[in-house]
């Protein structure tokens, strides 16, 4: 069953297009808003101009990585769900992720039944 997502806010954080239009592909039938960003900086800012509904965080990112962008957008939005997205896949890394703030964490490549689950675990 296709989700309908119409009414939320999706940002991607990731600096890699070709992962980025992964997400944006398996996120098209959910029809949410997709926002884009390529940095720790520019997610910040989306973050806190933007009304979001959830942020798929990478994890390794030009100038801020995805785990300190998520411990800084935590302070002024802690009801924020984020989820770690990243090629890190140990048991330390995904400790890394909840421990920044994030709600969950998960593993590339990614299954896109997985992530859409995963995204309505917090999103709804």
């Amino acid at each position: 069953m296709t989700k309908n997502w119409a009414n939320k806010t999706i940002v991607i954080a990731e600096d890699e297009q070709i992962n980025y239009l992964f997400l944006k592909a398996v996120l098209k039938p959910t029809q949410a808003k997709i926002i884009w960003t390529k940095t720790g900086h520019e997610t910040i800012d989306i973050c806190k101009f933007n009304n979001v509904d959830i942020v798929l965080m990478d994890i390794k990112m030009p100038d801020l990585n995805g785990l300190d962008a998520t411990i800084i957008i935590k302070k002024t939005q802690p009801n924020l769900p984020i989820i770690a997205q990243t090629a890190y896949a140990l048991s330390e890394d995904k400790e890394d992720s909840l421990k920044a703030g994030c709600c969950a964490h998960i593993s590339k490549p990614i299954k896109p039944n997985n992530l859409l689950n995963l995204i309505s675990e917090y999103i709804n």
